[in-house]
C-alpha cells in the first residue's frame, strides 16, 4: 500500500481553510498537514472543543482529504530560544517585549497542541523546540565547561512536562530537526533524546532538506532513529551551486540570491536522493504520510505544489512482500 501524500499548509496560511482544502484536492493531494496559524487550526478552540475539530474534519472529508498530523512550529520556537525582537512576530501582542511572558505563552501552546490533536483524531504534532545554545554553534570564544551540557539540561527541564501532557493524551511530538533547534543533525538529535531520557512521546519529523546541505547523511538519520521517525516531510534542497562568495552559513543573504551555496528547491529540482529515502523508509516500515513542505523562492507555488504531488507519487513504492529469489527453490 502506498503512503498518503499530504500538503503541509504552513506556506499557505494566507488562504482560508476552505480554500486550501479545495486547492489541495485539485492538486491531487490525499490529505493536509494543518498548520496551527492562520485559520487552519486555532489551538485555543481546537484544544477545548471537539465540535470545532469535527467541523474541520467535515470540510476535509467533503474534499476527499484526510489529516494525520498538525504542525505547531512557530510558537515552539519560543519555548527554548533566547527571545529577541524577531520572536514576537510569532506571539500575541499581549506578550510583546516580555520574554518571560512569551515563553510561558509558548509552553501553553505546546500543551494545547496535544489536546487539539486528540480532539482532531490525529496522533502526531510536528514542531520546533527552539534552543538555548544555538548561539554557541561555532565554539569561539570557546565554550566554558558544561555550557553545552547545561543547555541540554535546560531543554529537558522545559520539555519533559510538556511531553508528559503529550503522553497523557496519546500523542507524539515530532521535532523537525533543523538549524536553530536543539537538534539539527544526527549527533545533536541523539543528545536531545538522551537529555530527555528517551521520553516515549518525543521523536522526529524527518526532513532531508535541512540535513543534506550541512553534509549530514539524511538516509543514515532514518536508520539511526528508525523507532523515532513519527512523520516525514518531502522537501528538496540543492547545494554547491553558488558563485563561491557565500558559504553554508548563508552570508546574510536572502533565499534565491544566486550567490548562495544552498537553497530550498521544489521537489525533484534539487540534490536530495529520494529513492534512497523511500528504500530506507520501507526498511524501517514507516507507513505514515509523505507530506510535501513546498518551498522554492524561484517557482510559482501552485505550479510547484501540483508538480510536487505528482513527484512524490512517482517516487514512492511499496516494499516487496516476497524474497525475489524465493522462486529459485526446487
Amino acid at each position: 500500500m502506498s503512503r498518503k501524500v499530504t500538503l503541509f499548509t504552513g506556506q499557505w496560511a494566507d488562504l482560508p481553510f476552505t480554500k486550501i482544502c479545495e486547492t489541495a484536492k485539485n492538486f491531487g493531494y490525499e490529505g493536509l498537514e494543518l498548520c496551527c496559524w492562520g485559520d487552519h487550526i486555532e489551538l485555543d478552540k481546537a484544544s477545548k472543543s471537539k465540535a470545532y475539530c469535527d467541523d474541520k474534519r467535515a470540510v476535509l472529508e467533503a474534499n476527499g482529504l484526510g489529516c494525520w498530523a498538525i504542525s505547531n512550529h512557530l510558537s515552539g520556537q519560543l519555548v527554548c530560544d533566547n527571545i529577541d525582537d524577531r520572536h514576537y512576530a510569532f506571539a500575541p501582542a499581549s506578550v510583546k517585549g516580555d520574554p518571560k511572558a512569551a515563553k510561558k505563552w509558548a509552553i501553553e501552546m505546546q500543551k494545547k497542541a496535544a489536546k487539539a490533536a486528540k480532539n482532531l483524531g490525529v496522533k502526531v504534532v510536528n514542531g520546533f523546540t527552539g534552543s538555548p545554545i544555538w548561539h554557541l554553534i561555532y565554539s569561539f570564544p570557546p565554550c566554558t565547561t558544561n555550557q553545552i551540557a547545561n543547555g541540554y539540561k535546560e531543554f529537558a527541564k522545559t520539555w519533559k512536562p510538556i511531553l508528559d501532557i503529550y503522553a497523557e493524551n496519546g500523542i507524539k511530538f515530532a521535532l523537525e530537526v533543523h538549524p536553530t533547534e536543539i537538534a539539527f543533525d544526527i549527533a545533536s538529535a541523539q543528545r536531545a533524546l538522551e537529555a530527555l531520557d528517551g521520553h516515549p512521546a518525543f521523536g522526529f519529523n524527518f526532513d532531508p532538506s535541512h540535513l543534506g546541505y550541512q553534509g549530514v547523511d539524511y538516509v543514515k538519520f532514518i536508520r539511526t532513529f528508525k523507532d523515532r521517525i513519527f512523520h516525514v516531510h518531502m522537501k528538496d534542497a540543492w547545494w554547491g551551486h553558488g558563485d563561491g562568495t557565500v558559504g553554508v552559513f548563508g552570508g546574510h543573504t536572502d533565499f534565491a540570491d544566486p550567490r548562495r551555496f544552498w537553497d530550498f528547491r521544489s521537489l525533484g529540482h534539487g540534490d536530495i536522493n529520494f529513492e534512497e529515502i523511500i528504500v530506507a523508509l520501507n526498511d524501517i516500515k514507516y507507513t505514515g504520510p509523505l507530506s510535501v513542505e513546498w518551498e522554492d523562492s524561484r517557482m510559482d507555488r501552485c505550479h510547484g505544489a501540483q508538480e510536487a504531488c505528482d513527484f512524490v507519487k512517482s517516487v514512492d513504492f511499496a516494499p516487496s512482500s516476497i524474497a525475489f529469489d524465493a522462486q529459485f527453490d526446487r
